[in-house]
């Protein structure tokens, strides 16, 4: 193992890559992100979810900036999440929320690792296979009906889990499916459930140390809950789902990359698939080496901008796959290798994640998880 580990530095100094696209993560601002939700409900545990590698954000150099953090645990979708971090030197906790294969938990010999159980079916497999001790979450329907024990199974799994000496309930857990909602009814519906489950729990296994429904949506209502832990996601790369919860969070992220080409065109000619876009008049066409294949969404096209220094640059023709080009006559000064910031974390502007989803009619989600993991993320103050 020391001799692999010797060869793989020796190789690493043989190779060296200036990438076209980077991609730039604050960990300044993922820790301010984390210690402003602190703060404001400092009864409460946090949970950073790094699933998906980590929104887009890298896994392990987010895990990399808050290992060291005072938090619950780290939330993962997968064991082979896990298998990362943990091959990458990171200590903390984890939980895996996503579905789990039985053999993988079964099988598994990483350390501080602990399994959600996402339906009666699977705690029954699990409870038969089980010959060593598992450390399990108990996810409960209260209403999202995704994922979960049906609250007219609780009892069942109760005896299940009381039955078994190898499963260890560490926790249970649920899901708001709408706490971003200015009308409240059915969260509150939700959180009725949830206490009613909760008491349940408590009378039945006193050593249970972890309680979970909010996530970064539903802090808003951690203060009323039968819950010690918030599982903090979209909210810890500093973005704010919820309209109730007034925060000052900081986008983390930034992507930049570089002008490839400049071309002059005289007025009636076409740019790009299609021929989606024709110029009214001289202009200055430039393109840029990123496209929907590194996460420029495909719906930006002849609507979304780039930022060059202080100015935003139209995005003309269609988002190609590695290829997106800006009309940058505005700029006449501008020469071949300049930056061009892809998306820029001052959430004011045009090409803000937010402003991207906007305009690309979908969630930040969506446009930070689609940003591909062989893209260099390079922690940044």
């Amino acid at each position: 193992m020391r001799l692999i580990r010797f060869l793989r530095k020796i190789q690493r100094r043989f190779i060296h890559y200036s990438p076209s696209v980077k991609i730039f993560i604050s960990r300044k601002k993922i820790k301010h992100n984390l210690q402003k939700y602190q703060k404001k409900y400092p009864q409460k545990l946090f949970a950073p979810v790094l699933k998906s590698n980590a929104y887009g954000h890298g896994l392990i150099p987010v895990a990399q900036i808050l290992d060291q953090e005072k938090i619950a645990f780290f939330v993962l979708d997968s064991l082979y999440e896990a298998i990362i971090l943990r091959k990458n030197g990171i200590k903390s906790k984890i939980l895996i929320i996503g579905y789990t294969l039985l053999e993988n938990i079964i099988h598994s010999k990483l350390s501080l690792v602990s399994f959600t159980i996402t339906s009666l079916e699977q705690l029954k497999r699990v409870s038969k296979k089980a010959n060593k001790k598992i450390k399990i979450h108990l996810k409960i329907d209260t209403g999202m009906h995704r994922q979960g024990i049906l609250l007219n199974q609780v009892k069942e799994a109760i005896k299940i889990i009381k039955a078994n000496s190898f499963l260890e309930l560490e926790g249970i857990c649920s899901h708001f499916a709408e706490a971003d909602n200015p009308d409240k009814t059915f969260t509150k519906s939700q959180i009725k459930k949830w206490e009613e489950i909760v008491s349940l729990f408590k009378k039945n296994f006193s050593l249970i140390k972890f309680f979970h429904i909010s996530a970064t949506a539903g802090t808003f209502y951690s203060p009323q809950i039968s819950e010690n832990v918030i599982r903090l996601g979209i909210g810890l790369y500093g973005i704010n789902p919820s309209p109730l919860n007034k925060l000052d969070l900081k986008p983390a992220l930034e992507m930049e990359s570089l002008i490839t080409s400049l071309r002059k065109l005289p007025p009636g000619e076409y740019i790009g698939y299609q021929t989606s876009y024709q110029t009214q008049k001289s202009c200055l066409i430039a393109t840029v080496p990123v496209g929907y294949f590194e996460g420029v969404d495909r719906r930006l096209s002849n609507q979304g901008f780039f930022k060059i220094g202080s100015h935003f640059c139209p995005i003309v023709g269609r988002v190609s796959m590695n290829i997106t080009s800006l009309d940058v006559s505005s700029l006449p000064e501008i020469k071949l290798n300049d930056k061009v910031k892809i998306i820029s974390s001052n959430p004011n502007d045009k090409n803000s994640i937010e402003n991207i989803a906007y305009l690309s009619q979908t969630i930040p989600y969506e446009i930070l998880v689609h940003l591909p993991p062989h893209l260099r993320r390079s922690i940044i103050n």
